[in-house]
Protein backbone atom coordinates (compact mmCIF):
# COMPACT_ATOMS: atom_id res chain seq x y z
CA UNK A 1 0.00 0.00 0.00
CA UNK A 2 1.45 3.81 -0.95
CA UNK A 3 1.74 5.99 1.86
CA UNK A 4 1.45 9.91 2.16
CA UNK A 5 2.04 12.67 4.67
CA UNK A 6 -0.30 13.58 7.21
CA UNK A 7 -2.10 16.91 6.78
CA UNK A 8 -1.83 19.33 9.61
CA UNK A 9 -5.03 19.67 11.47
CA UNK A 10 -4.71 22.63 13.85
CA UNK A 11 -1.96 25.00 14.30
CA UNK A 12 -1.21 27.40 17.40
CA UNK A 13 1.21 29.67 19.33
CA UNK A 14 1.22 28.75 23.15
CA UNK A 15 -0.08 31.56 25.90
CA UNK A 16 2.06 33.01 28.17
CA UNK A 17 2.03 32.15 31.73
CA UNK A 18 4.44 31.65 34.82
CA UNK A 19 4.98 28.40 36.48
CA UNK A 20 7.26 27.34 39.59
CA UNK A 21 8.13 30.33 41.51
CA UNK A 22 7.51 32.67 38.32
CA UNK A 23 9.19 31.41 35.80
CA UNK A 24 8.00 33.17 32.60
CA UNK A 25 6.84 30.51 29.44
CA UNK A 26 4.88 29.40 26.83
CA UNK A 27 2.22 26.52 27.66
CA UNK A 28 1.56 24.76 24.26
CA UNK A 29 0.18 21.27 24.88
CA UNK A 30 -2.43 21.76 28.45
CA UNK A 31 -2.94 25.54 26.45
CA UNK A 32 -4.43 25.88 23.17
CA UNK A 33 -3.99 22.14 22.96
CA UNK A 34 -5.68 20.03 24.62
CA UNK A 35 -3.96 16.91 25.80
CA UNK A 36 -7.09 14.89 25.03
CA UNK A 37 -6.22 15.28 21.19
CA UNK A 38 -2.38 14.40 21.52
CA UNK A 39 -3.02 11.42 23.87
CA UNK A 40 -0.36 10.71 25.47
CA UNK A 41 1.20 14.09 25.84
CA UNK A 42 -0.05 15.76 28.34
CA UNK A 43 2.07 19.02 28.46
CA UNK A 44 4.36 21.43 26.61
CA UNK A 45 6.03 23.75 27.75
CA UNK A 46 8.76 26.30 25.97
CA UNK A 47 10.64 28.41 28.12
CA UNK A 48 13.02 30.93 26.46
CA UNK A 49 14.58 34.45 27.67
CA UNK A 50 17.99 36.16 28.26
CA UNK A 51 16.34 37.86 31.26
CA UNK A 52 17.21 36.22 34.54
CA UNK A 53 14.28 37.97 36.00
CA UNK A 54 11.87 35.49 34.11
CA UNK A 55 13.82 32.40 35.03
CA UNK A 56 15.85 33.46 38.12
CA UNK A 57 13.12 31.77 40.76
CA UNK A 58 13.44 28.67 39.41
CA UNK A 59 11.14 25.19 40.54
CA UNK A 60 11.54 25.07 44.17
CA UNK A 61 10.45 21.69 45.77
CA UNK A 62 7.42 19.43 44.52
CA UNK A 63 5.56 16.48 44.14
CA UNK A 64 4.13 14.77 41.11
CA UNK A 65 2.49 11.18 40.30
CA UNK A 66 1.21 9.46 37.70
CA UNK A 67 3.29 10.72 34.75
CA UNK A 68 6.78 11.25 33.37
CA UNK A 69 8.32 13.61 32.57
CA UNK A 70 11.24 14.94 29.46
CA UNK A 71 13.14 18.41 29.69
CA UNK A 72 15.21 19.39 26.19
CA UNK A 73 17.61 21.94 27.32
CA UNK A 74 18.92 24.42 24.24
CA UNK A 75 20.43 26.58 26.37
CA UNK A 76 21.13 27.74 29.89
CA UNK A 77 21.88 25.31 32.98
CA UNK A 78 19.25 23.63 35.46
CA UNK A 79 20.22 21.70 38.71
CA UNK A 80 17.61 18.79 39.31
CA UNK A 81 17.61 17.09 42.82
CA UNK A 82 14.98 14.58 44.41
CA UNK A 83 13.85 12.84 47.52
CA UNK A 84 15.30 10.02 46.15
CA UNK A 85 18.62 10.65 46.08
CA UNK A 86 18.88 12.24 42.68
CA UNK A 87 20.91 15.33 41.42
CA UNK A 88 22.08 16.32 38.42
CA UNK A 89 22.87 19.30 35.81
CA UNK A 90 21.15 19.56 32.77
CA UNK A 91 23.24 21.82 30.62
CA UNK A 92 22.87 22.75 26.45
CA UNK A 93 21.75 19.58 24.45
CA UNK A 94 20.93 17.84 27.32
CA UNK A 95 17.97 15.41 27.80
CA UNK A 96 16.74 15.04 31.65
CA UNK A 97 13.72 11.86 32.08
CA UNK A 98 11.95 11.53 35.24
CA UNK A 99 9.55 8.70 36.06
CA UNK A 100 7.55 10.18 38.74
CA UNK A 101 5.04 7.00 38.58
CA UNK A 102 3.83 6.65 42.38
CA UNK A 103 5.34 10.10 43.23
CA UNK A 104 8.42 12.10 43.89
CA UNK A 105 9.77 15.42 45.37
CA UNK A 106 12.09 17.13 43.08
CA UNK A 107 12.98 20.87 42.09
CA UNK A 108 14.41 22.37 39.23
CA UNK A 109 16.76 25.79 39.68
CA UNK A 110 18.71 27.95 37.38
CA UNK A 111 22.25 27.71 37.67
CA UNK A 112 23.15 30.48 36.53
CA UNK A 113 22.04 34.25 36.94
CA UNK A 114 22.40 35.67 33.61
CA UNK A 115 22.81 34.30 29.89
CA UNK A 116 20.25 32.62 27.88
CA UNK A 117 17.46 29.82 29.69
CA UNK A 118 15.78 28.06 26.50
CA UNK A 119 14.52 24.38 26.70
CA UNK A 120 11.09 22.51 26.62
CA UNK A 121 9.76 20.32 29.15
CA UNK A 122 7.27 17.32 28.07
CA UNK A 123 4.89 15.38 30.50
CA UNK A 124 4.01 12.15 29.04
CA UNK A 125 0.86 10.29 30.28
CA UNK A 126 1.44 6.93 32.45
CA UNK A 127 -0.94 3.81 31.43
CA UNK A 128 -3.03 3.10 34.67
CA UNK A 129 -1.38 0.05 35.76
CA UNK A 130 2.08 1.60 35.73
CA UNK A 131 1.30 4.82 37.31
CA UNK A 132 2.14 3.15 40.73
CA UNK A 133 5.27 1.71 39.92
CA UNK A 134 8.88 2.69 41.10
CA UNK A 135 10.11 6.62 40.62
CA UNK A 136 13.30 7.23 38.64
CA UNK A 137 15.75 9.58 36.83
CA UNK A 138 18.28 10.12 34.46
CA UNK A 139 19.95 12.38 32.84
CA UNK A 140 21.42 12.09 29.23
CA UNK A 141 24.47 14.52 28.28
CA UNK A 142 24.55 15.97 24.73
CA UNK A 143 27.26 13.46 23.43
CA UNK A 144 25.01 10.80 23.76
CA UNK A 145 22.14 11.64 21.55
CA UNK A 146 22.50 9.57 18.16
CA UNK A 147 22.49 12.18 15.31
CA UNK A 148 21.72 11.83 11.47
CA UNK A 149 23.93 14.63 9.65
CA UNK A 150 23.97 15.12 5.97
CA UNK A 151 24.94 18.35 4.05
CA UNK A 152 21.68 20.12 4.41
CA UNK A 153 20.33 19.06 7.56
CA UNK A 154 20.79 17.59 11.31
CA UNK A 155 18.64 15.40 12.87
CA UNK A 156 18.75 14.48 16.81
CA UNK A 157 17.30 11.04 17.35
CA UNK A 158 16.57 11.68 20.92
CA UNK A 159 14.00 8.76 21.18
CA UNK A 160 12.48 5.92 18.70
CA UNK A 161 14.29 5.82 15.24
CA UNK A 162 14.90 7.46 12.36
CA UNK A 163 16.70 6.17 8.96
CA UNK A 164 17.57 3.22 11.34
CA UNK A 165 18.79 5.28 13.97
CA UNK A 166 17.58 4.11 17.65
CA UNK A 167 17.56 7.28 20.04
CA UNK A 168 19.57 7.56 22.98
CA UNK A 169 16.11 7.82 25.81
CA UNK A 170 14.20 4.13 26.62
CA UNK A 171 12.00 3.79 29.61
CA UNK A 172 9.17 6.12 28.19
CA UNK A 173 6.39 3.72 28.58
CA UNK A 174 4.65 5.07 25.83
CA UNK A 175 7.60 4.13 23.33
CA UNK A 176 7.45 7.55 21.47
CA UNK A 177 9.82 8.92 18.39
CA UNK A 178 11.35 12.32 19.68
CA UNK A 179 13.18 14.23 16.85
CA UNK A 180 15.15 17.26 16.84
CA UNK A 181 15.46 18.68 13.25
CA UNK A 182 17.30 20.88 11.75
CA UNK A 183 16.88 21.80 7.64
CA UNK A 184 18.62 24.30 5.65
CA UNK A 185 16.45 26.52 3.78
CA UNK A 186 14.46 25.07 1.34
CA UNK A 187 15.47 21.34 2.51
CA UNK A 188 12.58 18.07 1.86
CA UNK A 189 12.59 16.09 4.88
CA UNK A 190 10.27 12.97 5.77
CA UNK A 191 9.62 11.03 8.54
CA UNK A 192 8.08 7.67 8.68
CA UNK A 193 4.99 7.57 11.75
CA UNK A 194 4.85 4.30 12.60
CA UNK A 195 1.14 3.15 13.41
CA UNK A 196 -1.90 4.47 11.76
CA UNK A 197 -3.19 6.16 14.99
CA UNK A 198 -0.21 7.64 16.22
CA UNK A 199 -0.92 10.98 17.62
CA UNK A 200 1.78 13.50 16.14
CA UNK A 201 3.04 16.72 15.98
CA UNK A 202 5.65 19.54 15.19
CA UNK A 203 6.97 22.35 17.58
CA UNK A 204 9.08 25.04 15.45
CA UNK A 205 11.88 26.81 17.22
CA UNK A 206 13.85 28.46 14.93
CA UNK A 207 12.54 29.82 11.61
CA UNK A 208 9.52 28.25 9.55
CA UNK A 209 8.45 25.04 7.79
CA UNK A 210 5.66 24.03 5.55
CA UNK A 211 4.45 20.68 6.25
CA UNK A 212 2.13 18.15 4.81
CA UNK A 213 1.47 16.72 1.67
CA UNK A 214 2.15 18.80 -1.34
CA UNK A 215 -0.99 20.85 -2.44
CA UNK A 216 -1.89 20.40 1.36
CA UNK A 217 0.98 21.77 3.13
CA UNK A 218 0.49 24.14 6.07
CA UNK A 219 3.07 27.05 7.39
CA UNK A 220 4.48 26.41 11.21
CA UNK A 221 6.53 29.26 12.41
CA UNK A 222 8.64 30.63 15.08
CA UNK A 223 7.14 29.17 18.35
CA UNK A 224 3.87 27.08 16.67
CA UNK A 225 3.17 23.75 17.17
CA UNK A 226 1.55 22.11 14.45
CA UNK A 227 -0.74 18.99 15.19
CA UNK A 228 -0.94 16.29 12.73
CA UNK A 229 -4.06 14.83 11.52
CA UNK A 230 -4.93 11.21 12.93
CA UNK A 231 -7.02 8.39 11.29
CA UNK A 232 -7.27 4.56 12.67
CA UNK A 233 -7.78 1.80 11.02
CA UNK A 234 -11.73 2.20 11.47
CA UNK A 235 -11.93 4.78 9.78
CA UNK A 236 -9.25 3.80 6.81
CA UNK A 237 -11.00 1.88 3.91
CA UNK A 238 -9.00 -0.63 2.14
CA UNK A 239 -8.66 1.76 -1.37
CA UNK A 240 -7.59 4.48 0.88
CA UNK A 241 -3.68 5.46 0.51
CA UNK A 242 -2.35 5.44 4.22
CA UNK A 243 -1.20 8.54 5.91
CA UNK A 244 2.09 7.46 7.72
CA UNK A 245 4.35 10.13 7.58
CA UNK A 246 5.24 13.23 7.75
CA UNK A 247 6.37 15.70 4.68
CA UNK A 248 8.42 19.11 5.08
CA UNK A 249 10.07 21.69 3.20
CA UNK A 250 12.28 24.23 4.95
CA UNK A 251 11.57 28.10 4.95
CA UNK A 252 14.01 30.31 3.10
CA UNK A 253 15.69 30.88 6.00
CA UNK A 254 15.57 27.16 7.76
CA UNK A 255 13.91 25.52 9.72
CA UNK A 256 14.58 23.74 13.16
CA UNK A 257 11.54 21.88 15.06
CA UNK A 258 10.71 18.63 17.27
CA UNK A 259 8.49 15.81 15.84
CA UNK A 260 7.08 13.55 18.67
CA UNK A 261 4.62 11.17 17.87
CA UNK A 262 3.22 8.10 20.17
CA UNK A 263 0.56 6.14 20.11
CA UNK A 264 -2.58 6.80 22.65
CA UNK A 265 -3.57 5.23 25.78
CA UNK A 266 -7.24 6.06 25.53
CA UNK A 267 -7.74 6.07 29.37
CA UNK A 268 -9.57 8.68 31.20
CA UNK A 269 -7.06 11.56 32.68
CA UNK A 270 -8.09 13.35 36.20
CA UNK A 271 -5.46 16.07 36.46
CA UNK A 272 -4.73 18.44 39.70
CA UNK A 273 -1.66 20.50 38.99
CA UNK A 274 1.21 17.87 39.65
CA UNK A 275 -0.90 14.72 39.81
CA UNK A 276 -2.36 12.70 36.91
CA UNK A 277 -4.52 10.05 37.21
CA UNK A 278 -7.50 8.30 35.88
CA UNK A 279 -10.13 8.93 38.94
CA UNK A 280 -11.08 11.86 41.20
CA UNK A 281 -10.76 9.55 44.06
CA UNK A 282 -7.01 8.68 42.98
CA UNK A 283 -6.34 12.36 42.80
CA UNK A 284 -7.29 12.71 46.50
CA UNK A 285 -5.22 9.57 47.21
CA UNK A 286 -2.44 11.52 45.92
CA UNK A 287 -3.07 14.61 48.25
CA UNK A 288 -3.21 12.46 50.86
CA UNK A 289 -0.16 10.17 50.49
CA UNK A 290 1.88 13.83 49.64
CA UNK A 291 0.44 15.30 53.01
CA UNK A 292 1.40 12.33 54.84
CA UNK A 293 4.89 11.78 53.49
CA UNK A 294 4.85 9.02 51.98
CA UNK A 295 5.94 10.17 48.39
Amino acid sequence: MSSVSRKVANVAKGYKTKDGAGVSLLRVIGGPISSKSVDPFLMLDAFKSENPNDYIAGFPSHPHRGQQTLTYMIDGIMEHKDNKGNKGLLKPGMVQVMNAARGIIHSEMPKQVEGKMFGFQFWLNLAAVDKMSDPWYKDIPAEEIPEVITNDKKVRVVAGHYEGVEGIVKGLRVNPIFLDVKLSPNTKFSVDIPDFDHNSFVYVFEGEGKFGPEGYEKVVGDQQIGVLENKDRVTINDNEITPNKLDAVAGENGVRFLFLSAKPLREPIVQHGPFVMNTQKEIQQAFFDYQMGRF
